[in-house]
Order: structure tokens, then sequence, then C-alpha cells
């Protein structure tokens, strides 16, 4: 996959940031007047995610853009983890803002005010459910050509806005028309407890990404799978794999006869890297000699276990 425009304009996915940018700041002049009109805390928090949303689509396309650039003399490896580094910024601006969410309904709860105007919050939240529903399904397209793992966290949020609006709508009406006063500023809590938790899962991939923590078992597994299917390698072993971005980066060592020559291992290891990243195309590969027998590490599994043979004893 790729995230070119074939038609000479900008990038599928810096135009799905790009539409992000736009239905953030649009929802979030709307919220705004929505909620100094009717003084929900729920509609508060709302608007706080949408701020939150803004930001983190700016640096979304800041990040999309910067990580997208070839490597260069300072960055070899390429600038995939600007896109981790994005990801702290926008978690600690979503602490921040649930924690502040969070003291104001509990103030709420403590002091007691009514909600007014329930009917603007209620059109205003409709409206951000048909344009973030619009955001999402153009995402998904551009997803679906581009596969790029930025925009999909991207839309994974907005889905879940999908929800929130929705429970906007339901504390202002339990608010307003059921006399349930208490339910908007507990839909605040809840609202703070999930950007909270939001923050958690987002610190935790960016700093699985910046650990450069080793690919999930399954994705590992049909990796080696694939170098199994070239009877030439043997004893595939120190095996280390990593994210950065929307790149994958794979090496391993392989051993192979020791009397052959650099030409003729050097034409079988080019076939086996052009043949895993035919089926791993966003994965670069760099695969190490060793002459059959060869032992670097005798006593550290992690360098000399032979993964062929691990795969073939869990079949």
């Amino acid at each position: 996959m790729s995230t070119a425009d074939t038609g000479g304009g900008l990038p599928l996915n810096v135009r799905a940031a790009l539409a992000s940018v736009g239905t953030a700041l649009f929802l979030l002049v709307l919220k705004t007047w929505a909620s100094i009109a009717t003084g929900s805390v729920a509609m508060l928090g709302s608007l706080a995610d949408t701020g939150l949303d803004l930001a983190a689509s700016l640096v979304l396309l800041f990040s999309v853009r910067y990580a997208a650039m070839p490597p260069d003399e300072d960055h070899r490896f390429g600038h995939g983890k600007a896109e981790s580094l994005a990801a702290l910024f926008q978690v600690a601006l979503i602490a921040v803002s649930a924690a502040l969410i969070a003291w104001r309904a509990v103030e709420r709860l403590l002091k007691g005010a009514p909600v007014e105007q329930a009917e603007s919050g209620i059109i205003v939240s409709v409206i951000a459910i048909i344009a973030t529903f619009g955001l999402v399904a153009y995402q998904k397209s551009i997803i679906r050509r581009t596969g790029s793992v930025a925009i999909e966290a991207d839309n994974l949020h907005y889905q879940s806005d999908l929800l929130l609006n929705l429970s906007v709508i339901a504390a202002l009406v339990l608010d307003q028309y059921l006399g349930l006063g208490w339910t908007d500023p507990l839909f605040g809590v809840a609202i703070a407890l999930w950007l909270g938790w939001n923050a958690f899962r987002g610190a935790s991939r960016a700093i699985d990404q910046l650990m450069d923590k080793e690919w999930p078992e399954e994705k590992r597994l049909a990796f080696i799978e694939m170098a199994h299917r070239h009877e030439e390698l043997k004893n595939l072993h120190d095996l280390r794999t990593r994210t950065s971005g929307n790149r994958d980066f794979a090496q391993f060592h392989v051993d192979m006869p020791a009397k052959m020559t650099v030409a003729e291992s050097h034409d079988i290891i080019h076939r086996v890297e052009d043949d895993l990243r035919a089926h791993f195309p966003d994965v670069e590969v760099l695969i190490h000699i060793d002459p059959e027998g060869h032992v670097d590490e005798p006593d550290n599994p992690l360098v000399e276990e032979d993964q062929f043979k691990k795969l073939e004893g869990s079949e």
C-alpha cells in the first residue's frame, strides 16, 4: 500500500489528516457556543474532547508528514517515531483535560446548578454526530487504500466520539426533561474517566514504539512462517523486530553452508528479502549470514534459539 496520490496532489494520508483538522475546528466552534448556552458539564466534557481532537489532529497532520520523510544523514532509520512523540503530547493534554472535567463535575454535584437551553446542546450534538460519521467513513476509505497506522488510530478515536456525543444527548435529556439534575455531572465524571482511559492506552502504545517493543506474537509467527518457506535458509535465530510510525523493522541471522561463495549466498538472501517485503510491504528486512554450525552466544537463548525448530515444534 502507498500513501501517495497518483494524481499529483496531496498524499492520501495527509488529506485524511486535513479532513480531521477541519472537522475538529468546525465542532469546536459549535460546542463552545453550546457549552456557554447550556452550562452542561457533559457538554463541557464533549467540548474539551473536541479541543483535544483539534490538537491531536494538528499533531497528526504534522507527524504524518514528518514521519513520511525519507531517511537522511541524521535519521538513517527514518522519522517514524515522530508519531509516538506526538502521541505522548496528546496524552498529556488528555490527562489534564480529564482532571479538569472531573473537578468541574464534582463541584456541580456539590453545589448544583440547572442545565439551560438543553435543545441547543442536543442540536449541536446531533450535528457533531453527523459530521463525525462523515469523517469516520472518509478515513476508512483512506485506510483501505493506504494502510496508514496513524490515520487508523485517529479513526478509532473519532468512532468513540460518536458514543461520547450520544452520551451528551442522554445527559441533557435526563437533566432538563426528566428533572434528574445529578445525571449531567455524573456523565461529566464518566467522560473524564473515559478520557483518562484513552490517555492510558495512548501512552502505552506510544511507549511501546519508543521502547522498540517486539511485534505481537501472531505477527512474528507469520513472518517466521514466510521465511521458513525458503528451504535454503537454516536455523533462523536472533530475530529482532520493532515498529516506528508506519514502518516495521525485522532483522535476523540464518545459517548458510560455510563453503558457499559470497555471491551465491547474497543472491539467495536477496531473493528472500524481496519475498518477505512482498508479503510484508512496510517492513525493512536485514538478514545476517552465519556459517553453518557457528554459535555467537551459546548461553543466550534470545540470540541462539532456532525459530524454525520452535515453529515446527508448535505445529
